[in-house]
């Protein structure tokens, strides 16, 4: 990694090397940026080889990988396959991976996990558990060798999100939002601007979309395990 040169030197626990005051001070230094801009410096302050992307690809991923494929056509993209996504999440992968060139690695659970997460049906009777083992633990192992993990949050998606900056520290590595303050207004704008994609399901009326088993209809977050109060799979808690 190549050193920011506002990066502050104290005892530290996250793979960057990154103090809290570190993490701080680069949350000020791009905040002036738009998105784009800040994906352009994260490639002058990090090696690019130490940087992790993650897309759901879910209702509007379209305009995250856009940017991302136009300025580092390289990348790497990590897809967390659970085995429970729709078969139209799957098809908009690939179109997506066509349409943009995308190399795609699918990080898959441990397949134990994910047959006893299947048997047992643990996204009606432990969602928690099920996110868990067919989300959380493949990407815990998977992020290994990298210092940046890049995800494409943003506030005004759910409570826990509004309170994210643009670095944090999450769960021994450097964790970089760089749409966190994008609105959905800009975030559409630009889509129809760029004649982009939108996942398919996004015109049968879904708005934020994960495993089937898990998402109905429904305006934001609103059809995201519903009639529980889970908010989030926990990768980005």
């Amino acid at each position: 990694m190549s050193t920011p040169q506002h990066q502050i030197r104290q005892p530290v626990n996250n793979s960057a090397g990154l103090s809290p005051e570190a993490i701080a001070e680069l949350s000020r230094a791009y905040a002036p940026l738009d998105f784009e801009a800040r994906i352009r410096r994260l490639y002058e302050d990090f090696a690019p080889e130490r940087v992790m992307v993650t897309s759901s690809f879910a209702a509007t991923s379209a305009y995250f990988l856009h940017i991302i494929s136009g300025i580092r056509p390289e990348q790497t993209i990590h897809f967390i396959n659970t085995g429970f996504h729709f078969r139209q999440t799957l098809e908009y992968r690939d179109y997506l991976i066509e349409l943009f060139r995308l190399r795609v690695e699918d990080i898959r659970p441990d397949s134990h996990h994910f047959r006893y997460a299947q048997q047992e049906r643990l996204y009606e009777t432990d969602p928690d558990l099920c996110c868990s083992v067919n989300k959380v633990q493949p990407l815990e192992a998977a992020k290994g060798g990298f210092d940046v993990w890049v995800s494409s949050l943003m506030r005004w998606q759910t409570d826990h999100r509004a309170d994210l900056e643009i670095f944090e520290e999450r769960r021994g590595i450097l964790k970089f939002n760089p749409m966190i303050d994008v609105t959905r207004e800009e975030r559409d704008a630009y889509i129809r601007e760029h004649d982009l994609p939108f996942h398919p399901l996004v015109a049968e009326g879904y708005s934020s979309i994960g495993c089937s088993h898990c998402t109905v209809k429904g305006e934001g977050r609103s059809g995201r395990w519903r009639g529980k109060p889970k908010t989030e799979c926990g990768l980005h808690l």
